[in-house]
């Protein structure tokens, strides 16, 4: 979207071996082909291959404008059984990142949060002055964590920074271990779907081009903001839909009839993530457009041209 929208876009990601390389690396071949995209293999963990890339910028005569900080590592589930490997590079990389952008006199930041931080709030839809100090995952402390540490430097460096808590993010190219690629992928194979829980857990589940609309909506705001300015947003559809429903979502887009594998609800799953959308709305008029039942049919479209 950036690159399309004739920004020259400098990306950097670490191939986590959470997923398969190969994937990364098809995404990046279509990026590859435009001059304004150059891509970097670096850590957040390696403050000097993070302080490599500002200096090529700089180098370059182009200066940077902002940072979209994308880079953590993800999932609920996995953060429980490797609680250090999440803080090491969720917390300690975001002050690395953070540091990076002060040495380099960038003070833009859009920090990609998470509705995990919400936890098993029981008022919704969820709103961002929720007291959300009881994360129940470390994932989803490691966001909160990274929150705090984005208030903290724009207090202390005058940094303007949004703080964006997504909400079910899906669509092309979205992760392989989320529910609707590995639920499409099972129901495509004929295989069962593990379900955990009754299927009544609820999402506020958000397509890939609304997050990418309140994405260069908060760039616009931060731009705009005074020196040390820190807001935080939610960018969600602001509609729940329960697993039982995805599922028949499912289904209807695929032609197919799921198996259920029925199981215990995993420890660190919250019942419901819901989204009240009215500050990102009033802040930088974000409008999410694409109901679940278009979406899912999208992804499905998108998925089916992706097989050999």
């Amino acid at each position: 979207m950036l690159v399309r929208d004739e920004h020259v876009v400098y990306g950097i990601d670490n191939f986590d071996p959470y997923y398969d390389r190969e994937i990364k690396e098809r995404n990046l071949a279509e990026l590859e082909r435009f001059d304004r995209f150059r891509f970097f293999e670096a850590d957040l963990l390696e403050p000097r291959s993070l302080a490599r890339v500002f200096g090529v910028a700089a180098e370059s005569g182009r200066s940077i404008d902002a940072v979209i900080h994308l880079a953590a590592k993800a999932g609920v589930r996995p953060s429980i059984e490797d609680p250090r490997a999440y803080t090491r590079t969720n917390v300690e990389g975001t002050v690395n990142l953070l540091e990076a952008m002060v040495a380099a006199d960038v003070r833009d930041l859009l920090f990609a949060s998470s509705s995990s931080v919400y936890g098993n709030t029981p008022d919704t839809p969820f709103r961002e002055d929720a007291w959300v100090d009881h994360p129940i995952s470390p994932y989803a402390a490691t966001k909160k964590a990274g929150e705090l540490l984005c208030h903290t430097y724009s207090v202390l460096h005058g940094m303007r920074i949004a703080a964006l808590r997504f909400f079910t993010v899906y669509g092309p190219r979205q992760r392989p271990d989320l529910a609707i690629a590995k639920f499409t992928r099972m129901l495509e194979k004929g295989h069962p779907i593990p379900v955990y829980g009754d299927g009544t857990t609820r999402r506020d589940y958000t397509y890939i081009e609304d997050i990418l609309d309140g994405i260069t909506g908060a760039l616009g705001w931060v731009h705009e903001q005074a020196a040390g300015s820190y807001g935080v947003f939610n960018l969600g559809e602001s509609r729940t839909v329960a697993l039982s429903e995805l599922i028949e979502i499912l289904e209807n887009a695929t032609g197919t009839t799921a198996v259920i594998d029925r199981q215990a609800m995993q420890p660190g799953d919250v019942t419901q993530t819901y989204a009240d959308i009215s500050r990102a709305r009033e802040a930088f008029a974000y409008n999410p457009t694409t109901p679940i039942e278009d979406g899912i049919a999208r992804y499905v479209a998108w998925y089916r041209e992706q097989q050999p």
